[in-house]
């Protein structure tokens, strides 16, 4: 397939970001309008992957706009065009869009597990016929991954869109723990199942879902790293505390409730405070311990 050159590929990803600006429409809606994920047009924007010529045409056609236009707009006019607030919407939790079938299959995942859960079962709670479940769907393996790729396209569209607020390491590690934070408290149930069921993948998918879970856990690492080289963290361990930081938001739909007496937002700004204290090195009147 025909692809736009490496040294077009940033400038070209944000001509389109300035484009779907102009255009008032958000990374999800341009993305769900394509077909394709946030997380992907988010890549495309800041020129961490490719612009396929057929790609470029379809976000041409959806903004409205010449794909010769999107190949010449100077950096200059794109970067002049402000972003209407747009990186705050990561920490909106709308309702998701799905088929009751998927929201069926999402709640009998989290009450009896994957394989506690038949087809036949799944039918009878949301109301239709097992055949109705197989019009939509192969088969039971093919619910979960869809689940899991929608988990997993939720998360990462909002970590980059919160990392691109960050001004150093730290500020970086804040918004991304702020990010899973929100996330596994107003979407516990899809991060339940995404943190109790990897094991039920089958094949491909297996390894292309653990993948996209590895690439989370690098970004934090990677966030963690620059802190360190600007002088803004400091640990011995970065690895360790990253590893214990991640794992600390995944256990958040394990103990989390909405009517519980602290909010998804107040636990979110507790968790980023935590995550800094663990990346501070220091001990209660004592100076940072060299490494």
């Amino acid at each position: 397939m025909f692809s736009i050159s490496e040294q077009q590929a940033p400038s070209v990803g944000v001509a389109m970001r300035a484009a779907r600006v102009q255009r008032g429409m958000s990374l999800r809606a341009l993305a769900a309008q394509m077909g394709v994920s946030a997380a992907t047009l988010s890549a495309i924007e800041n020129g961490r992957t490719g612009l396929s010529v057929r790609r470029l045409q379809q976000v041409a056609a959806v903004l409205g706009i010449a794909p010769s236009r999107l190949l010449s707009m100077t950096a200059e006019e794109a970067t002049a065009i402000p972003d209407p607030g747009e990186p705050a919407q990561w920490r909106n939790f709308p309702p998701l869009t799905i088929d009751p079938v998927l929201r069926g299959a999402i709640d009998a995942f989290v009450e009896t597990g994957y394989h506690g859960t038949s087809m036949r079962m799944l039918a009878a709670r949301i109301g239709v016929s097992v055949p109705g479940i197989y019009h939509h769907y192969a088969d039971k393996q093919q619910l979960l991954v869809r689940i899991l790729d929608v988990t997993m396209s939720e998360l990462t569209w909002r970590i980059e869109s919160a990392r691109r607020e960050a001004y150093d390491g730290r500020s970086e590690v804040a918004l991304i723990v702020e990010a899973l934070a929100l996330f596994h408290t107003h979407h516990r149930k899809l991060a339940f199942i995404g943190a109790s069921e990897m094991r039920s993948l089958e094949g491909p998918n297996r390894r292309r879902i653990t993948g996209l879970r590895d690439r989370v856990q690098y970004t934090l690492d990677e966030a963690v790293d620059r802190g360190i080289a600007d002088g803004s963290l400091h640990t011995c361990e970065p690895r360790a505390a990253a590893r214990a930081i991640a794992t600390m938001c995944t256990s958040l739909p394990q103990w989390f409730r909405d009517d519980g007496p602290r909010g998804a937002e107040d636990i979110a700004q507790a968790y980023v405070s935590f995550a800094l204290a663990m990346l501070s090195n220091t001990d209660t009147g004592k100076r940072p311990r060299k490494c």
